[in-house]
């Protein structure tokens, strides 16, 4: 049965349509996973964009608690194509679809604590720029005929897979926050009023790492990590 989800506002509507729309310019066939508990406020939407081998998370406030909780696994284009941005600002679930491997293993709900060592803003920006910078020129560098698919994922395998920082992410988990909007500039008010977007911040549960931003998260298994894997029925 389709399930009429109603969101806080229009710009939660418009940013799970911006999410979503991102999601589907990677992978046309993008489905995700949605859960909401029964009288909680929000709802979790998992996606996961092709390339990266992270787990993207956004979270939509709701106007109204759901009566019985929420699980199910859908397209994720046609989901935007039932995303009202306007004052209605809702939703209407489309019909369950069988869902990828990835979405029966996602990141745990909870024991997340805190990482230190997570660069700010500006490094963050520089780190990717120049990973982007480095795959270019040795992209451009490769002879005619090495200039092959399986050449180009070797490298970039190789650059995306390095570390942030003193962290254990890897940068492609950083490029895939950008990519999909997670890493826009949080508008700063002075004094910080309360309950104000905090800034980006790295957690760790078992086997995963978190990046949070204001806009959502990116979830991705630490290195040669497989603890805590949360296998939940699709």
């Amino acid at each position: 049965m389709n399930e009429q989800l109603h969101f806080a506002d229009s710009g939660e509507a418009a940013d799970l349509a911006a999410f979503l729309g991102r999601l589907v310019h990677y992978d046309r066939a993008a489905a995700v996973r949605l859960q909401a508990q029964a009288g909680g406020g929000a709802l979790a939407v998992f996606g996961r964009p092709p390339s990266f081998d992270v787990v993207a998370i956004r979270t939509v406030r709701l106007a109204a608690t759901l009566s019985a909780p929420l699980d199910l696994t859908v397209s994720a284009g046609e989901l935007l194509e039932s995303v009202d941005e306007g004052e209605r600002a809702g939703a209407v679930t489309p019909a369950a679809v069988t869902g990828p491997p990835w979405a029966g293993v996602l990141p745990p709900r909870g024991g997340w604590t805190p990482v230190a060592g997570l660069p700010g803003p500006e490094a963050m920006a520089g780190a990717l720029a120049a990973a982007v910078a480095e795959f270019r020129a040795r992209d451009e560098a490769l002879p005619p005929q090495h200039r092959t698919r399986s050449e180009r994922d070797r490298i970039g395998h190789e650059i995306w897979s390095r570390t942030l920082g003193d962290t254990e992410l890897p940068l492609r988990a950083v490029h895939a926050a950008q990519s999909l909007g997670f890493l826009r500039p949080v508008r700063a008010t002075v004094p910080a009023a309360p309950g104000a977007p905090e800034p980006a911040a790295l957690f760790a549960s078992g086997g995963w790492l978190r990046l949070r931003t204001p806009y959502g998260s990116v979830a991705t298994r630490r290195p040669g990590g497989l603890g805590a894997l949360l296998v939940r029925p699709v």
